[in-house]
Parts: structure tokens; sequence; C-alpha cells
């Protein structure tokens, strides 16, 4: 499929069937992630694959809160992405920049992996909404480290919904911001 049509039919899908994802897929779209560029090619994140149905379960609940990702259980995968040290080179770039490299790097690494679902026949939603502490304590991850964003992955339920965006003549300019 050609990558305009990829990205048409990549969708944040909130419902899922009861199916497991194969190995080979869930390989494949974590390379995707692993391959994405980075500043410096610091590859600042670390994903943390959760399909043993009681942490996943406890990881879903950890996400649900004021109404929102009722449906994370639903997702035999949950990925949890994990925001590492970026390295001197990225570090120092970002201090003279003030720009936080591994947030933008992190988004492109997720970009890969949900695009990378979508061409294998799985829906994914990116989830920010979670309650990080209780995340870190059930996975073991140290106090330090932060978790920007869960990924839900799974066959989804659902069927594919009419994308609804903006007019690109209000998004897009050239040569000067209007």
């Amino acid at each position: 499929m050609d990558f305009l049509t990829l990205v048409n039919q990549r969708q944040s899908d909130r419902s899922y069937l009861p199916k497991a994802i194969e190995n080979e897929k869930l390989d494949k779209i974590l390379e995707c992630g692993c391959l994405a560029p980075s500043a410096c090619n610091a590859q600042p994140w670390k994903f943390i694959v959760v399909e043993s149905p009681p942490i996943r379960e406890k990881v879903a609940e950890a996400a649900k809160g004021l109404g929102m990702n009722k449906w994370a259980g639903q997702a035999p995968v949950i990925i949890v992405v994990v925001e590492e040290r970026p390295n001197l080179s990225s570090l120092a770039g970002g201090f003279v920049k003030n720009k936080h490299f591994p947030f933008i790097d992190i988004g492109i690494a997720v970009g890969n992996i949900c695009l990378a679902a979508t061409e294998e026949g799985l829906g994914s939603c990116i989830m920010g909404w979670f309650d990080e502490k209780k995340i870190k304590k059930t996975l073991g991850i140290p106090a330090g480290k932060r978790v920007p964003l869960l990924i839900s992955i799974g066959y989804p339920a659902g069927t594919k919904r009419k994308k609804i965006r903006k007019d690109t003549s209000n998004t897009i300019s050239y040569n000067t911001y209007k």
C-alpha cells in the first residue's frame, strides 16, 4: 500500500477483538519504532511490551480516570514508552536551543509504531492520560524515569472512520506565516 493510503487508514482505535497479536507482527512493529530517527542518534526510549493479562490489566487500570481510556483493558498489548536519557550531543543541543529533543524523538518513534501496526492490519491508540506513578510501580520503572505515552495495540473491533481534518489552507502556508 502506498504511504498516503497507509496514513489515511491509521486511526485511534478504542475497541479491540480478544485476539492475540502474532509475535512476528509485534516484532516488526517494535523494530519500526526502534528505527525512528532521533536527535544525534540518541534513541532516548525504551519500549516495555505489556502482554501478560494480569500486568496488562494493572496498566490498563492506571490508564483509566475521569472516564478516560476505559477501553484500554481490551487491547492484547500495551506498549509503555519510557523516556531514557539522551546522549551528550542531544542534551547539549537541546540546552542551547531550549528544546527537549527526547519528546520529539519519542513522538517520531511512536508514529512509526502506529503506522507499522496499521500496515500489519492492527489498530492502535496513543494514550497520554494515565497515572504515571502506578505504571512505574507496576512495571518497576525507576523513579527518575518519565513515562510520556502508552500505546494500545490490537485487532480493531470497529470499522474505519472517515478522517476529518482541518482544510489544508488552515494548516499550511508557504514562505510566511498566514
